[in-house]
């Protein structure tokens, strides 16, 4: 499966934004298997933190100085919030990037991360970790048509044991699970 994630990834043009005002960040969207089965894992954020406080999101941020690329800046973040080594990370591809009402520019890194691991939540950005099948999410996401600034958008909402996912984390899922089916045919 991660081989056909990787192919796809690289044979497909990413959708970029390009926006000077934009505030660029990064996210990692972490699967792995577990029991047999291909997982997903989100955090979610606390209400300690200014912005997108007890959402449900995959773990990254701001782009800072000290980072050579997008991609340091999703396995940093993913270091500093569940305790993820960047090494034990093993990049499959980027996903398009997406954008939100706060003005980050987000780009998604698809990364295989080992199982079992000794994660360590950091209380101060993320309240919990939670992990989901693939399958499950597979059968519970909704999308729906608003008309939004006279344009017509296509909004996804999914929700898993209590968890709502919804907003730029529900569009990176949606997309991610359009590649995973994509991946998963023979």
């Amino acid at each position: 499966m991660k081989e056909r994630l990787k192919q796809i990834l690289a044979q497909r043009e990413k959708r970029r934004i390009f926006d000077p005002n934009g505030t660029p960040s990064a996210v990692l969207v972490p699967i792995y298997e577990k029991d047999g089965q291909p997982h997903i894992l989100f955090i979610k954020r606390t209400e300690w933190v200014e912005k997108h406080k007890g959402e449900i999101s995959f773990p990254g941020g701001t782009y800072e100085a000290q980072d050579k690329t997008l991609l340091d800046t999703a396995l940093r973040e993913s270091a500093e919030e569940i305790g993820l080594k960047p090494d034990d990370v093993e990049v499959l591809g980027e996903l398009d990037e997406t954008s939100v009402k706060t003005n980050y520019i987000i780009t998604p890194f698809l990364g295989f991360i080992p199982w079992p691991y000794e994660f360590r939540v950091d209380g101060r950005e993320t309240e919990a970790i939670i992990e989901a099948p693939i399958s499950a999410l597979l059968d519970r996401g909704h999308s729906r048509q608003e008309l939004r600034d006279d344009e017509t958008v296509t909004t996804y909402r999914y929700n898993y044991q209590g968890s709502v996912i919804w907003g730029a984390t529900a569009r990176i899922l949606a997309e991610f699970l359009d590649i995973f089916a994509q991946a998963a045919r023979p």
